[in-house]
């Protein structure tokens, strides 16, 4: 039975932990600040896929994280006994005019690549689901593929699941110990790495967004030119959200979220008088090859890196997970191609 530390609780280091704790290994998670701290304790929880084209490996892979999603997280709660939000309730999209010939030709890709799991259609926006929203063409597309998650509450999850497994979580200034170490300690680890490495890895990306108080829990999610409109199952309608590469404050909220909310409100009438619960700020990894970056650290036998979930962290992590415990655990190499270091 493997000794396995990972030092991170954000949705990488938990999601490793859980697998890693269900092929009987001996898990033990130390986190510095608190469960989801970084990135991972935001508010948004969209899961979506890329656009049905230009289709390669990663997209592939992508498509396959998404498919297993509802499989992965059900298993979760029924471990752990905590709800994570998991639902694929879809996505609605505006589209303009000039776009509706390559929304159709996406239609016909979607038919074919999404092997009929999923659909992508183009309909009046009067006859879409959820949240009645504006498009200046009167089209959208739908898609049945995308799916929302509660940031927060799948953290919770995930550490329920891992601690029910009987592996352990510690917070605060905690020794990390002998045998194998996986680091999953978001942008701080990438820093971390580059220093060590002697060469730029990756960095962090500020993001903002915000919740509304707004109930619409069997609603699709929405997007809009960059805006994510998220409604949760607790009553709640996450809004995101900012990418802002150079930042002072990691933690602060700015006007760009007042922004955000203008947008979100312009978009989605229904808004209009929703309440704002909170507005938050947090820092994603970014990987230089924006991949997801995951193996054993170069010249650091024993120890071995899982991070740069950037946007998509919540999507991929269950497939990933899977990935790096059979490297972790078994020594096998079942990352994807681009996953890696030789991808930087």
């Amino acid at each position: 039975m493997a000794d396995v530390t990972i030092m991170g609780a954000g949705v990488f280091g938990l999601a490793l932990a859980l697998v890693c704790a269900e092929r009987g290994a001996r898990v033990h998670v130390i986190e510095k600040r608190h469960i989801g701290a970084g990135s991972s304790g935001g508010l948004v929880g969209a899961l979506a896929p890329h656009v049905p084209e230009n289709w390669n490996d990663k997209k592939a892979f992508q498509f396959e994280a998404l498919r297993m999603a509802a499989s992965f997280w059900a298993r979760v709660a029924g471990v752990s006994g905590v709800d994570p939000g998991y639902a694929r309730l879809g996505r609605v999209q505006p589209v303009s005019a000039d776009a509706l010939a390559l929304a159709h030709a996406r239609a016909d890709n979607a038919a074919h690549l999404w092997k009929g799991f999923a659909t992508w259609q183009v309909m009046r926006a009067q006859d879409a689901p959820g949240l009645p929203l504006v498009t200046p063409s009167g089209w959208v597309i739908h898609d049945t593929l995308s799916a929302r998650l509660h940031p927060r509450r799948a953290g919770q999850a995930l550490a329920g699941a891992v601690q029910a497994l009987g592996g352990t979580i510690s917070t605060g200034e905690v020794p990390q110990g002998d045998g194998l170490t996986v680091w999953a300690t978001g942008h701080e680890g990438l820093d971390d790495l580059s220093a060590a490495l002697g060469r730029p890895i990756g960095s962090g990306v500020k993001g903002q967004s915000i919740l509304l108080r707004h109930a619409s829990p069997d609603a699709p999610q929405i997007f809009a030119d960059g805006l994510h409109i998220v409604p949760h199952a607790d009553g709640t309608v996450a809004i995101g959200s900012t990418s802002e590469r150079e930042f002072t404050d990691a933690a602060g909220v700015d006007g760009q979220c007042d922004t955000l909310l203008a947008r979100a409100r312009a978009t989605c009438p229904a808004l209009q008088d929703a309440p704002v619960i909170e507005a938050w700020a947090g820092v994603r990894p970014r990987a230089k090859s924006r991949a997801p970056l995951l193996g054993a650290w170069p010249g650091r036998e024993g120890h071995f890196v899982f991070n740069g979930g950037f946007k998509i962290g919540f999507a991929m992590a269950p497939v990933l997970a899977g990935c790096m415990a059979d490297l972790v655990l078994e020594g096998r190499d079942t990352i994807p191609q681009g996953f890696g270091f030789s991808a930087l």
